[in-house]
């Protein structure tokens, strides 16, 4: 199975700029890059902050273009995000608690989509409403399951960062850890970075947005850090027993080479190219 991850596209007003970049241009971009290159993957989620400012005509835009996706589409929402107003275009992704919360099934396995949005706040939450949600889904079945969710599940070790990481990511971590033999795989935004590691020993990935891109900056005790990085998508590949998963810069706009061949004996001091 092929999947396609977007995250952080931010959509804005047409003709608005975040870091001198239109969100709705590079959405356009990354989608014809993407299905370019993979169309024939199985589902495109993409993991919050759908909206930068949470504006109805951006859930309306959103909706209709998703419409026109020649593959299965699912979205989470983020904390920029307004879940009344996304509510309101995309009833049908309501949860009985009204969360945005649901269930897809996948050819590499049961996919959750987590709702980690609070009002008010740009860090996660997941109330214990939530949490009992989750452990119903993943008690209830024998996956194997892959997660989606918008804030990251562990910390970055950037101060700044981690005040708006999933706060409840203790509780959300024993949650995974109960049935970590279940889930192959955590796919999360929010940071604009590419990251991996594991939650509770579940493996985890994240990566840049579809239009601005953040930095490890260190050194930075106070304020988020910004960059001119170029726009990111993913492409995950799940085989029997094993996931790949890329981060594509379809934002680069240097050269990219055609060289050296795979083939050993090939490759000799007179004629490689380097």
């Amino acid at each position: 199975m092929k999947l396609i991850h977007f995250s952080d596209i931010h959509l804005t007003t047409p003709g608005a700029t975040i870091g001198g970049r239109d969100p709705r241009v590079n959405f356009e971009r990354a989608l014809q890059h993407a299905l370019a290159d993979h169309a024939d993957a199985e589902l495109l989620v993409i993991t919050g902050d759908l909206s930068d400012w949470g504006d109805p005509d951006d859930y309306r835009w959103l909706k209709a273009r998703l419409a026109d996706v020649p593959i299965a589409t699912r979205v989470c929402i983020g904390n920029h995000d307004n879940r009344a107003a996304f509510l309101d275009v995309f009833p049908e992704l309501a949860a009985p608690d009204g969360h945005v919360q649901g269930v897809q099934d996948s050819s590499a396995g049961r996919c959750l989509f987590l709702d980690t949005a609070e009002p008010g706040t740009h860090a996660g939450h997941y109330c214990a409403t939530r949490q009992s949600w989750l452990e119903q889904q993943l008690a209830e079945h024998d996956g194997p399951f892959l997660l989606f969710m918008h804030h990251n599940p562990m910390p970055t070790h950037l101060g700044p960062m981690d005040q708006i990481r999933l706060l409840d990511d203790a509780a959300f971590r024993r949650i995974v850890g109960r049935h970590r033999d279940k889930i192959r795989h955590v796919f999360f935004g929010h940071c604009h970075l590419p990251l991996s590691g594991s939650v509770a020993g579940v493996p985890v990935s994240s990566l840049r947005g579809t239009n601005h891109a953040s930095y490890p900056l260190f050194s930075e005790a106070a304020m988020l850090s910004a960059s001119d990085l170029p726009e990111s998508y993913g492409v995950a590949f799940f085989g029997a027993d094993y996931v790949t998963v890329h981060m594509v810069e379809f934002g680069y706009t240097g050269a990219i080479r055609v060289e050296g061949s795979p083939d050993y004996n090939s490759w000799n001091r007179e004629t490689m190219v380097r």
